[in-house]
């Protein structure tokens, strides 16, 4: 582990969010410096050390390898609606430029109908031709992905992103429905990623960088699957964006847009120039952080040495 983390320099930061989003209200990575560039350790609080060591490779490829080129200088992307109220979640859409939303939807402790109003809302902000995408984070039984996916119907949803928990859940409620279904938490948190596509579950797989291991994992599972994949994010900072910029853009096809606006919910960033979306875009430019901007977002003491220690237990396990 020693050897490992020489090579290397950390510095944490803890960015507020403009809105609550996945239970947390900030966003703490540890931004690693390496020989070829910077990479991203940003795994949530909660994730064992057993689940960070992939977030800790892709960190040090992006840290420690030669990248390869961008395939492509811009990346169309949606606009992201964390559980908000209707106007907040329509201004986020105006604000992004984006002809896509993606919409989460199903949390705990909502008011009936906040996910129907949120969801008008991000329709009319969209107007006519825009796309919408919901995301359930496996939230819902068969029989209410069933209920709720039928009373929802008027949306003509692009896809849902795991509506239901397990495999077999979702190849029933695509025969029962019809509806196109995405995975996420299927593809990420499994041992077999592949067994997803072999078994029929999914229409479309969505894929994140860290969560992989890194963009080489990425394209390489990309290249042995047939179904069209799109690149996410995993909130990460401008610094840890790129890898999933660069993944994407070295795909074979884009049929979607790529969830990969997510800096744009952050109140700041470590770097001069955030990877926010433009007109529905954002160019794939490499950008490291500001020293300044780093000791403005470094977390208190405690805190920091708590990130830095998730970052050795990651390589604990790694090596």
């Amino acid at each position: 582990m020693s050897r490992l983390l020489e090579a290397i320099e950390l510095y944490p930061v803890r960015i507020p969010m403009r809105h609550r989003f996945r239970r947390v209200d900030h966003r703490e990575a540890v931004l690693v410096r390496g020989p070829t560039g910077w990479g991203e350790f940003s795994p949530f609080p909660d994730y064992p050390a057993e689940v960070t060591t992939r977030w800790l490779a892709s960190a040090l490829e992006a840290a420690c390898s030669e990248l390869p080129e961008p395939g492509r200088h811009r990346i169309p992307v949606n606009a992201t609606v964390p559980s908000v109220s209707a106007e907040v979640a329509a201004a986020l859409v105006k604000e992004s430029g984006a002809n896509t939303a993606k919409v989460k939807v199903g949390d705990p402790g909502l008011p009936e109908g906040a996910d129907e109003e949120r969801l008008d809302a991000v329709a009319e902000a969209l107007g006519p031709d825009g796309k919408i995408r919901i995301d359930v984070n496996a939230r819902w039984s068969l029989e209410e992905a069933t209920e709720r996916l039928t009373s929802l119907s008027r949306f003509e949803f692009e896809y849902v992103e795991q509506p239901v928990a397990t495999i077999e859940e979702m190849i029933e409620l695509r025969r029962r429905t019809g509806i196109r279904l995405a995975a996420d938490e299927l593809v990420r948190l499994s041992p077999d990623p592949l067994r997803v596509v072999e078994s029929g579950a999914a229409d479309v797989l969505v894929v994140k960088v860290q969560p992989m291991g890194g963009v080489s994992r990425v394209l390489d599972f990309a290249g042995r699957v047939h179904l069209p994949v799109v690149i996410s994010s995993a909130l990460e900072t401008s610094v840890g964006m790129y890898s999933g910029l660069l993944a994407a853009s070295l795909l074979r096809d884009l049929p979607f847009a790529c969830g990969l606006g997510t800096v744009a919910l952050l109140e700041g960033d470590p770097t001069l120039e955030p990877r926010v979306g433009f007109d529905g875009f954002v160019e794939v430019k490499r950008v490291e952080p500001d020293p300044v901007l780093l000791k403005r977002w470094r977390p208190e003491r405690a805190r920091a040495a708590e990130m830095l220690r998730k970052v050795r237990a990651a390589a604990e396990v790694l090596t």
